[in-house]
């Protein structure tokens, strides 16, 4: 399950998986962000705060997963990746060439600091 919170003024999404991710997750953030995406163009930044994987709890979800990030990565500046997962940490790189936003990761307990880069972008836009 993902949990996540849409700051509005900021353009700034952040998401926090709660176990397996599912489908339906993949129904409902596009249910909410792409209204915010139509009326202001993008997301000037989507933050991942997840201290380890949790991977897919179907292959349909998988597909939406999927499916999700190519419909929506050339519409995010940037990504802020706040882990300590091992597996996590090199997603980022792998990251980058496939997807249009500027991705940078953080440590666990940096997500104030993830934030202020992620509102930066805020700024610069």
């Amino acid at each position: 399950m993902i949990n996540f919170e849409l700051i509005r003024d900021q353009g700034i999404l952040i998401l926090s998986p709660d176990g397996p991710l599912e489908k339906a997750d993949f129904d409902r953030l596009v249910s909410e962000i792409d209204p915010f995406i139509a009326a202001n163009g993008r997301l000037n930044g989507l933050m991942i705060v997840a201290g380890a994987f949790p991977g897919w709890d179907s292959f349909g979800a998988l597909v939406s997963h999927l499916r999700f990030v190519k419909d929506h990565h050339r519409k995010v500046a940037r990504v802020a990746a706040v882990t300590d997962s091992e597996v996590l940490k090199i997603m980022p790189h792998i990251a980058r060439h496939f997807v249009a936003a500027e991705i940078r990761q953080f440590a666990f307990d940096e997500k104030a600091e993830a934030l202020a880069w992620l509102e930066a972008s805020h700024t610069a836009a």
